[in-house]
């Protein structure tokens, strides 16, 4: 990718960090900014190295997960362009503690933590939206916790479907979730096996209130989703 086609990508994705930097900070950024495509599946990083680059995800569709007991992953954290990820081991000078990896075919920026560093110690506003992106994701974490440990089964996936809505939207006729996931997903989403998962989702279909044709869900009634996300 030639630089004024890099810059480009930097300054339509970027604006919320770009606006805090001045013009030697932009250069630098402009001149370790690096483009990288991931295909459906592929890792971007594993638990437990060593991280290395303040990722941005410009198109596409990733999530964070962690192993669990018996080989099940919970899905941590959705991602939909543009989120920044994988800065806070770094911060913590630790390793990973979660996989992230690509939904669907995606484009990452990736810029050297090592980097971001330098340019926190010299920007003030910058520390700033670093500290206050980790406050909110602590706040969601926090939240999400308590949904996946108190809510019923019903409960919990109709907030997974609301969260998938809430990221990434509908389709063009304004009711099928612009996203296609397995139900081994949906299930790591939501804390539940496959089979509760599946048994959910039909009695789901049963009340009328979703429509589901392979991977694909239509959801009929989002209001009621809501009730029951919110009630159980």
């Amino acid at each position: 990718m030639i630089k004024n086609t890099l810059g480009q990508v930097i300054n339509d994705d970027l604006s919320e960090i770009w606006t805090i930097l001045d013009s030697v900070e932009k250069r630098k950024i402009t001149d370790n900014f690096t483009i990288r495509h991931f295909k459906k599946n592929q890792i971007i990083y594993a638990e437990d190295e060593t991280p290395e680059y303040l990722w941005c995800l410009l198109k596409g569709k990733a999530k964070l997960y962690k192993d669990g007991v018996g080989g099940r992953q919970q899905i941590l954290r959705l991602l939909r362009p543009v989120q920044y990820f994988g800065y806070r081991a770094y911060f913590a000078q630790e390793p990973y503690v979660h996989t992230a990896v690509a939904i669907e075919e995606s484009d990452l920026g990736a810029l050297p933590m090592s980097l971001v560093a330098e340019l926190i110690d010299g920007n003030r506003r910058l520390a700033w939206f670093f500290i206050h992106e980790l406050a909110r994701n602590l706040g969601s974490s926090d939240t999400r916790t308590v949904n996946l440990t108190q809510k019923h089964i019903r409960g919990r996936l109709a907030e997974a479907l609301i969260v998938l809505k809430e990221n990434y939207g509908y389709e063009d006729d304004g009711a099928t979730l612009h996203i296609y996931m397995a139900r081994e997903d949906l299930a790591n989403l939501s804390n539940m096996t496959t089979s509760n998962a599946i048994r959910t989702l039909s009695s789901f279909v049963e009340d009328k209130i979703i429509v589901v044709d392979g991977r694909q869900i239509k959801i009929l009634d989002e209001e009621e989703l809501r009730r029951i996300s919110k009630y159980g």
